[in-house]
């Protein structure tokens, strides 16, 4: 078995690869992750929200998750958990992204 070699930290650096197409910011700058959980074997689960319960681009950022953490060395599994409570608003947002759009 192949020791896992990446942190939560990187797990979320590379979520910053992930855009909400509608918005064009990223999902961690957005928000939208909340959290990661990484198993012994490298199986990773993320716990994330989107915009709006009906995201009809949902599937896409799901897809382009496991696919922005397919290349980590030791990765296994990539699962998304969906979550609709705490439900997102733009107060979670980083200041980068607060900026990016005009909000101050």
């Amino acid at each position: 078995m192949t020791a896992v070699t990446f942190s939560r930290e990187d797990v979320r650096e590379g979520l910053k690869s992930v855009y909400d197409p509608e918005i064009g910011i990223n999902i961690v700058d957005l928000g939208l992750v909340y959290d990661c959980d990484i198993a012994e074997n490298g199986d990773v689960l993320v716990t994330m929200t989107l915009t709006s319960i009906g995201c009809p681009l949902g599937p896409v950022i799901v897809q382009e998750v496991q696919h922005a953490l397919k290349d980590f060395e030791g990765i296994g599994e990539v699962d998304v958990k969906l979550v609709w409570s705490p439900a997102w608003s733009p107060a979670m947002m980083s200041e980068d992204a607060k900026d990016e759009l005009g909000m101050w």
